[in-house]
């Protein structure tokens, strides 16, 4: 009977347990249901944005060749005589971004490797978040900071001409950007383990050799992220470009030259007269997909590259 009585106990038991299984299931429903339509939300974004910039973009391609979109060194859309070769938008845009980011990713790295190897705890706690404003400062006023300071009093004495150019948008944007490599850097030095260190100073190594041959390629997947979110940051940048490069599209590695990016354009386009339908109004869809897909690819670059060199310690 003692058996019996305990199969049943334990019977009922689980029977209580998948019951109770069952209405927790039930409760939690409609919350599985709104963190999946918060999920489906990016996606469906996503989705509506590729496809707005895809329907443009193919009238675009519809009276312009893709070799002459691509190919072509005179960008003229709102002219009579009308030329659509991206090249001098696209060449500025990259010019623009890789000076930016030669310029902050050295001063981002001694930055991240004072904050997360020497600086002590109280001068990290001020010195990081006050870094870390200037990330929240509006990228217009690092453009007129740029027209009004960096062109006449840095670039003037070097040959600049004019007050827009290339050198000082990239001087601007390497400021902007600079809280992004240092800030992300650091963390990924400090998720470095402290064993490692540890064991580098018992073999004999010093602070700044295991901060630049220990921790600094434990960190290195953290550390490329890093540079590549900052340099998709820099390719995307409107404000400062659009105030302080200049507005006339120019195929030059020259970058005292005053010359247009790709979003300078589409601001100049959107700000104006354009006729909606028009072949100049389609043209902006078609400059944007083309800043889509670069980032796209830089972005896809990362996941892969984190993927394959990730540094993952217990």
């Amino acid at each position: 009977m003692s058996v019996a009585a305990g199969t049943v106990k334990n019977g009922t038991t689980l029977q209580m347990r998948a019951k109770r299984r069952s209405l927790r299931r039930v409760r939690e429903a409609p919350i599985h249901a709104f963190l999946f339509l918060c999920a489906a939300l990016s996606i469906l974004t996503t989705a509506g944005i590729v496809f707005v910039l895809f329907e443009e973009t193919f009238n675009f391609f519809k009276e312009v060749s893709l070799t002459e979109f691509l190919g072509g060194t005179v960008w003229t859309p709102t002219f009579s005589q009308k030329s659509f070769g991206v090249l001098p938008l696209f060449n500025a845009t990259i010019m623009m971004a890789l000076t930016a980011m030669i310029v902050a990713v050295p001063l981002g790295l001694l930055v991240a490797i004072y904050l997360s190897e020497y600086a002590p705890n109280g001068v990290r706690q001020v010195v990081k978040p006050v870094l870390e404003i200037l990330a929240g400062i509006p990228t217009v006023v690092y453009g007129y900071f740029a027209l009004h300071f960096i062109a006449p009093e840095m670039l003037r004495p070097l040959g600049q001409e004019t007050s827009f150019s290339a050198a000082s948008a990239s001087l601007a944007m390497a400021i902007m950007i600079l809280p992004l490599v240092s800030s992300l850097s650091e963390d990924a030095m400090r998720a470095v383990p402290q064993s490692l260190r540890e064991g580098a100073y018992g073999l004999g190594a010093n602070k700044f050799e295991v901060a630049t041959r220990v921790v600094l390629p434990g960190a290195l997947s953290g550390i490329v992220a890093a540079c590549i979110l900052a340099t998709s940051r820099a390719v995307g940048e409107t404000m400062i470009v659009t105030i302080a490069a200049g507005g006339q599209p120019n195929l030059s590695w020259n970058p005292l030259e005053g010359m247009q990016a790709l979003t300078g354009y589409i601001v100049q386009v959107s700000l104006g007269d354009t006729e909606q339908g028009g072949i100049e109004y389609s043209s902006i869809y078609a400059v944007g997909m083309l800043l889509f897909l670069t980032t796209l690819v830089m972005n896809i670059f990362a996941q892969w590259f984190l993927s394959r060199f990730r540094e993952e310690y217990d």
